[in-house]
């Protein structure tokens, strides 16, 4: 990914107790996923929530107000975007929207890759990718288990759009070689 400072209407500042992330949409990817991320982050809807799913050496995931893994918005589902093989790839500090095996049930879960993982290629949507911060992302409290589920769990101060002023943009970091998962059915 280069670096490059993305157009303040396409981006995102999330605060971690652990710093600040600025994310940049990406509306040519995922125009419906990204009109919802950012409806929900400008009604404040993603503020206080958990992420209550985190699994090492491969995602983050939030945007559950009840911190199950079942919960979402009172907006209906949205229809898949996924991008076609060889357009985008789920490597580090990408965000990607959660769903059910069903692949139009996302709706305001979403997840941020901690390391490459292609079998997520074309099987969920890109909404965006981490620009700076991600050494906050990288201090999100991990879940025990195979589920990921997190005790206790890290939360959102709060994400909002923002300005790239707010936060300079960095390339994101190179990710660990040969590291690979493959998502539960929530994320």
């Amino acid at each position: 990914m280069s670096q490059t400072t993305p157009a303040p209407e396409n981006t995102l500042v999330m605060e971690l107790t652990h710093g600040t992330v600025t994310i940049e949409l990406l509306p040519d990817l995922a125009p419906l996923h990204v009109e919802r991320i950012r409806g929900l982050a400008e009604q404040g809807f993603y503020d206080n929530t958990p992420f209550h799913r985190v699994i090492e050496g491969f995602m983050a995931q939030g945007g559950d107000p009840t911190g199950t893994g079942t919960g979402g918005s009172s907006l209906a589902d949205l229809p898949a975007e996924f991008s076609p093989p060889g357009k985008a790839r789920f490597v580090r500090g990408t965000c990607g929207m959660a769903r059910t095996n069903n692949p139009n049930s996302a709706n305001s879960q979403f997840f941020i890759m901690f390391a490459p993982a292609s079998s997520l290629d074309g099987q969920y949507t890109i909404w965006g990718r981490v620009v700076s911060g991600m050494e906050a992302v990288d201090k999100i409290k991990r879940g025990q288990g195979g589920s990921g589920m997190v005790r206790e769990p890290d939360r959102i101060v709060s994400l909002k759009p923002g300005t790239a002023a707010a936060a300079p943009a960095a390339a994101p970091e190179t990710p660990p070689a040969g590291v690979d998962s493959t998502p539960g059915a929530d994320a």
